[in-house]
């Protein structure tokens, strides 16, 4: 199977801490993988290397084998690469709708203009799409300032479809999402991305969610992989169980 990313002794330290040790890992187009471990284990700067925001120190980071390592985020982006974040990156002034025609407009390839408006050319209808495709058509005009934070995690998730991504980077898109709405959150995401049959990594702490969407699960501990494969194999892994989900007996 074609791997989409493929990530070689990829390293980063921060002073004497060791965030990234010599990772290598390949992932293959059209799978679902979840990204566990405690906090400061490496997930997020793995995921920070792969979309531009960090440097790796050594190493080197592919996208369907063009070497993206020293590329900024906009250029990785670009090349197929589209993350959302742990606290959504949206305007709370605008609502749902202008944050998605904002980066509709972003997508485009002549440089972006103040004096051109963000929902001309269609750019309104885009955004109403997509929004319908995560049942939030009906909140399309409202304030990102008056909508909860299960509904801005999923906004800020459309906003990174709007590239069609070869890759999706999720970073722990149930955070913030109380236990009852956790799964119909979890839904709707996969129910939204799966038209484009977008790759997904997805950083999460909630063992349910991993064991539910991840058809493989990638334990990450003081900056190295502890485990790598399917679920039920790497959540039973002891050392999995020790450091990670605590659930050592």
């Amino acid at each position: 199977m074609k791997s989409v990313l493929s990530v070689r002794g990829l390293d980063k330290r921060f002073g004497a801490v060791v965030a990234a040790d010599a990772l290598s890992i390949d992932i293959a187009a059209g799978q679902r993988v979840s990204l566990i471990g405690a906090n400061g284990a490496g997930k997020t700067t793995f995921v920070n290397m792969v979309t531009g925001y960090l440097k790796p120190d050594s190493g080197s980071v592919m996208l369907d084998g063009i070497d993206i390592g020293k590329r900024s985020p906009r250029n990785v982006a670009r090349l197929g690469i589209s993350r959302s974040f742990q606290i959504p990156q949206l305007f709370t002034d605008l609502t749902a709708a202008e944050n998605l025609a904002v980066a509709i407009s972003g997508v485009r390839a002549t440089a972006l203009s103040f004096h051109a408006p963000a929902d001309s050319q269609g750019r309104h209808d885009k955004a109403i799409e997509l929004l319908a495709r995560f049942g939030l058509k009906e909140l399309a005009d409202r304030p990102i300032s008056e909508l909860a934070g299960g509904v801005r995690k999923l906004v800020d998730i459309a906003m990174a479809l709007v590239r069609r991504p070869k890759l999706l980077l999720l970073d722990e898109p149930t955070s913030g999402v109380s236990a009852e709405e956790k799964f119909a959150t979890m839904d709707r995401v996969m129910h939204a991305v799966a038209s484009d049959a977008a790759t997904i990594v997805f950083v999460e702490h909630d063992m349910e969610i991993v064991s539910r969407y991840a058809d493989r699960v990638v334990a990450f501990y003081q900056g190295r992989i502890l485990a790598d494969g399917d679920p039920g194999n790497v959540l039973k892994d002891a050392e999995v169980r020790r450091y990670v989900t605590g659930s050592a007996r």
